[in-house]
């Protein structure tokens, strides 16, 4: 999902690479018949970058999911979010 997003980001001239952008995964699992079971994962995408541009970075975070393969594929199964933090960068 870090990556797609990425790509999204740098598709619209916002820099992602280097450590600009780092994805914390928080996942929560459920026992199911004595078997471990990840029921939600969640995403805080952490960008460094100006605030001029997080109008476009909230839009971008806003579409993206659907174009990812990992949550296309996943996403009946699981539930999958994420949310966007910008820090001055």
């Amino acid at each position: 999902m870090v990556g797609t997003f990425g790509g999204a980001l740098e598709a619209r001239q916002i820099d992602a690479s280097g450590g600009k952008l780092v994805g914390e995964v928080t996942g929560e699992v459920e026992t199911e018949e004595g078997v471990l079971v990840i029921r939600r994962i969640h995403v805080v995408m952490k960008l460094a970058a100006p605030e001029r541009l997080r109008e476009v970075a909230e839009r971008v975070h806003g579409f993206y999911a659907m174009r990812c393969p990992l949550y296309r594929t996943l996403h009946q199964a699981i539930q999958l979010s994420s949310s966007l933090e910008l820090a001055a960068g």
